[in-house]
Parts: C-alpha cells; structure tokens; sequence
C-alpha cells in the first residue's frame, strides 16, 4: 500500500479513538481483545470509611480496565453482614471473591462456605484461611511507627517519657496486632526506662478511640505520652481525646494508613501527629485484580503479597498528595 494510504488510515483509526500516537511513527491501539471467558468477581468491602471507599473506587477502576465484572456487596463492619454476603456471593457464582472484614471469628466460616463451593478467595488486611492474602505487612509498618516514636521521643523529651498508649483492634486478631507489637518492640529495644504501657480497644474507630482515652485521662496523671494505634482513625481519635483535656503538648503520635483525615491533621500548623504510614489504598485494586487473574488463570501466586508503604510527614505530604489535586477531597471528609 501507499504510504499516503496507510498514514490516511492510521490518522482515521487515532481521530476515532481506535488507536493512539505513542511515539514518532509509532501508533498502540486502544482496544482490548476479549479471549475466553469474562470473569466475575465478588467483592464484601469492609464500611463507609475514607480507607474503604478507597479500595472500593480503585476496585471498579482496575475491573473496568481489565473487562471484569466486579459484583459488590459491603459487610458493615457486621460479622452478620460479612456471613450472609458470603452466601449470596456463592449463590451468584462468582468466580473469585475478595473479601474485607474485620472479624477474626467468623473468618474459618467464610472459608468454609466458599471452600465448599471451590471459589478461590483475596483476603483484604485481615488474614483468612486458605485465602491468599493481600495488604500492608504488618510487622513492618509497625516498626516503622516505633522507630518514628523513638525518635521522636529522642528528640522532643530527650529519650524520656511516660506512657506509651497502644490502641489496638482485637476483633481483627493476631496478625493485625503485630503493628503494635512491632511499635513496642522498636520503642523497647532503644530507650531505656519503665514507662507504662497502655492498652485501649479502639477496634480502629474515631469515635470508639476518642471515648476510650478520654475515659483514660479522666483517671490518669498528666504524662508524657506517645500514641500508636491500628489505623488512622484510632490515633486521631485520642489526639482529639488529649485535646479536649489541655494535654495536646503532652502526646506525639504516628498514624498507620494515610488516610484523607490524617492527611487533612498533617496540613495543620503545630499538630501533634508526627506523621502517617501511607498504604495508598487506592492503588489496591490494581494489584488485588492482576492476582485475581492470575489465579483464575491457574498461574502460580505466593500466599501474601504486600502493598508498598511511606512514611508521610508534613514535609513531604505536598509532594505525595498535592493540595491542588487532594485537599477537596480530604476536606469534604467527615469532621468530628
């Protein structure tokens, strides 16, 4: 053919969208060749929290871009909700599910029921049986908050403080525990003292976590206290406890999640959250989606594969997540 004739063509098939200039005299084409079977995932979210919703829109985003058919149920926080959507999942057919729940439990009944019914199973943060597992690796994260902690310590109060808080989420179970544990571990090992440490149940709640250090203080002496919790929502929750009662000066915390709240406290002058472990969640659904396939697919998948994570400040937060692109978004989540 002439070139003039191809260069027609090709100019035709871009101006329709068929394909697009990559590079000079370089065309890709933007269709997708279905081959074989359209598969249908099901996804049980974890609630309404900004973490969730994160997952959630990434999710559909990645399911759209590989033509999957994604069939969305959301559990509540409700160990009810997390059971009776197993089954209708089941029923449905799906030929995988991604489940986010919360409660340790009732996770051998999960496996069980799609056990049963040979559907392969993506596991969110919270480990289930025979699942393979897709999230932050716990030990690690923690660890991270500790030696913030310890430096922190090191550098504001010279080494020396009073109280270690821990706010913990043990209906999740053991392994999400480990972000406390390694904390703890990292602060033991560096500083020398006998500080006391505390144990809140925050089961990861704003609301929940705010009540429970503000109960904490009614009847505790003024020390000087480092905060580390499961996720975002409990640190800032007893930040706001340690507000209410004059003590803001008292307490330093880490975040584990940077979720758009804790985003929105790093932008504050003089906050008292040193910073956040970004698990960018919405990045999740790409990569819980390209595991999905591969299992469909009969490849070979390890049993975790772990989100990368950084550690956020209030230094680098404009470069991770601009104001310009992030800061609607961050502002129009909930206050308390």
């Amino acid at each position: 053919m002439e070139r003039t004739i191809c260069f027609r063509l090709l100019r035709t098939l871009e101006s329709e969208g068929f394909l697009r200039r990559a590079e000079l005299r370089k065309y890709a084409s933007n269709l997708h060749i279905l081959s074989g079977k359209r598969f249908r995932i099901g996804y049980a979210s974890q609630g309404h929290n900004s973490f969730s919703i994160a997952v959630s829109q990434g999710l559909r985003r990645a399911a759209r871009e590989r033509q999957l058919d994604l069939i969305e149920f959301e559990n509540n926080y409700s160990p009810k909700a997390a059971l009776r959507n197993a089954e209708m999942l089941v029923k449905e057919g799906v030929d995988l599910a991604v489940e986010f729940q919360t409660y340790d439990r009732i996770s051998a009944r999960l496996s069980t029921l799609f056990e049963e019914a040979a559907i392969p199973v993506i596991a969110l943060e919270i480990p289930q049986p025979g699942a393979t597992f897709f999230g932050v690796d716990n030990h690690k994260v923690g660890q991270i908050a500790g030696r913030v902690l310890l430096r922190t310590a090191q550098e504001k109060w010279n080494g020396e403080f009073d109280e270690l808080i821990l706010l913990d989420l043990e209906i999740a179970g053991l392994v999400p525990h480990l972000r406390l544990s390694g904390a703890q571990t990292v602060l033991r090992n560096g500083l020398a003292g006998n500080w006391l440490t505390t144990h809140l149940e925050s089961r990861g709640e704003l609301l929940r976590s705010f009540e429970m250090t503000r109960r904490h203080l009614q009847f505790s002496a003024k020390r000087r206290t480092l905060l580390a919790g499961v996720n975002d929502y409990s640190v800032l929750g007893a930040l706001r406890a340690f507000e209410e009662f004059g003590r803001g000066n008292q307490c330093w915390a880490v975040g584990l999640g940077g979720v758009p709240e804790a985003r929105r406290e790093l932008r504050l002058p003089n906050t008292r959250l040193v910073g956040t472990v970004g698990f960018f969640p919405e990045h999740y659904g790409s990569g819980i989606l390209d595991i999905a396939l591969d299992i469909l697919q009969q490849k070979s998948v390890p049993p975790a594969t772990y989100a990368q994570v950084q550690f956020i400040t209030p230094e680098n937060l404009g470069r991770i997540y601009p104001r310009e692109i992030y800061e609607q978004a961050e502002m129009s989540e909930i206050s308390f």
